[in-house]
């Protein structure tokens, strides 16, 4: 099966709440007109792209064709119904990542390739097991960032509604509102709930930032990526350039709380450090491995030191992993969030879409991390105290006054020598 990464969406278990991005593969769309007169069509759609599509050839152990038997002998009489009836049949499936979405929450979830959102900039799954709202991470300057949001959040109530057996996408619709109202988060948190009052605003998201930062060993080049947006690649080509022509002796690249996002932004963006192997891997049910790999065209091969920790999802882990797998950089950090997954996104005939797990992806060396995260080199935790005082102060994020942040200096500083002094002792030619 061919497949380009343009097309693919990893951790796709989030929903934006903002105005975001999907990566969609086209499909045949029927005429809105024929679905009207016949909304179980809507219903066989469905079934035929997970059919077709699903990871899982067992389909979490259900009679699949049984399935559709079972809905196509029912009585459809509106959207409505065949709306109703198309999650039900997902939910047979019980993968909260293969959702269905009505045409007005499909529109919320289109490709903003211009990186601006609305909303207060959170992304959201349902957790397998527990099957409650779990925060992936806040995105880095938006209101659920600056309102104290954490990856791992419990979200309980939104407004004061219960969110127990709510669906992500119902989540969603709640959350999101004209910008300049405001929403009220009930977040669980070491067992204590604590109201979030946010209010809704339109963000521009500029994925990179980075400065030259002063080290013993030399002026150091620091980038924090806080997602893998569609602009995500360019500005970090742009990024790497520019310090390298301040000639720095080494980089720390910030993954901390990076959500994650598009397929080929990871990549690119890895080809932009490893000058050559594997870089991840995709496995879809009939065990086809499509093989992503540098092309020896590397801006950089200066030592690297990588920060993670438990809000790195998806994209991220698949760069920090083939960074860590091609022994390109040290990881500094915590462990990551463990979400391995790849979704495409398919347009419906009503307008309506289908987001469908097709594959699972690995790190060069074969590891499957979803549920199970990266384990960095070196861990450094960070208290609930150092936690709250970046948070109180996020100017001190990258510097030394950031513990995380400081031992990646110090690792970096290591390398930086090391090398130094390999080509000190390698006679000349």
């Amino acid at each position: 099966m061919t497949r380009t990464t343009k097309g693919l969406v990893v951790g796709a278990t989030a929903v934006m709440i903002a105005a975001v991005a999907v990566a969609g593969a086209g499909i045949h769309l029927r005429g809105q007109a024929f679905f009207q007169d016949s909304p179980k069509e809507l219903v066989d759609e469905v079934w035929q792209i997970i059919d077709r599509n699903y990871v899982d050839a067992t389909f979490n152990q259900v009679d699949w064709k049984a399935l559709r038997t079972e809905f196509l002998n029912r009585n459809y009489t509106t959207k409505d119904d065949a709306y109703k009836a198309v999650r039900e049949m997902l939910g047979r499936l019980e993968d909260p990542y293969t959702r269905f979405m009505n045409p007005d929450e499909f529109r919320n979830m289109q490709i903003d390739t211009s990186g601006e959102l609305t909303g207060i900039g959170i992304q959201l799954a349902q957790d397998e097991e527990t099957k409650k709202l779990v925060v992936i991470s806040p995105i880095e300057d938006t209101p659920a960032f600056q309102a104290g949001i954490l990856a791992r959040d419990i979200i309980t109530r939104i407004d004061g509604k219960s969110t127990e057996g709510m669906d992500v996408n119902d989540a969603v619709q709640l959350i999101r509102g004209p910008v300049g109202t405001e929403v009220t988060i009930t977040i669980l948190r070491d067992n204590q709930e604590t109201d979030y009052q946010i209010k809704r605003e339109r963000i521009e998201i500029h994925p990179v930032r980075y400065s030259v930062q002063e080290s013993k060993d030399g002026p150091i080049g620091y980038i924090r990526l806080t997602q893998f947006s569609a602009r995500a690649s360019s500005e970090m080509r742009d990024a790497i350039k520019a310090l390298e022509a301040q000639n720095v002796a080494g980089y720390i690249l910030d993954l901390r709380s990076n959500p994650g996002g598009l397929l080929y932004a990871s990549v690119e963006i890895a080809r932009m450090w490893i000058p050559n192997g594997a870089i991840v891997s995709t496995v879809d049910r009939q065990g086809e491995t499509d093989r992503q790999q540098a092309n020896n065209r590397a801006l950089t091969d200066k030592p690297l030191v990588v920060l993670v920790d438990g809000g790195s999802a998806s994209a991220s882990e698949i760069l920090s992993g083939a960074l860590q797998d091609n022994n390109r950089a040290i990881l500094v950090g915590t462990q990551t969030f463990g979400k391995g997954l790849v979704q495409s996104v398919r347009p419906l005939g009503d307008g309506s879409g289908l987001a469908v797990t097709i594959a699972k992806y690995l790190t060069p060396s074969g590891r499957d991390i979803n549920k199970a995260g990266i384990k960095p080199d070196i861990t450094v935790e960070l208290t609930d105290e150092q936690k709250q005082a970046l948070r109180r102060d996020r100017d001190q994020i990258g510097t030394m006054a950031d513990p995380q942040y400081a031992k990646a200096m110090e690792t970096l500083n290591k390398e930086i020598a090391a090398r130094a002094n390999n080509r000190a002792q390698t006679p000349a030619q």
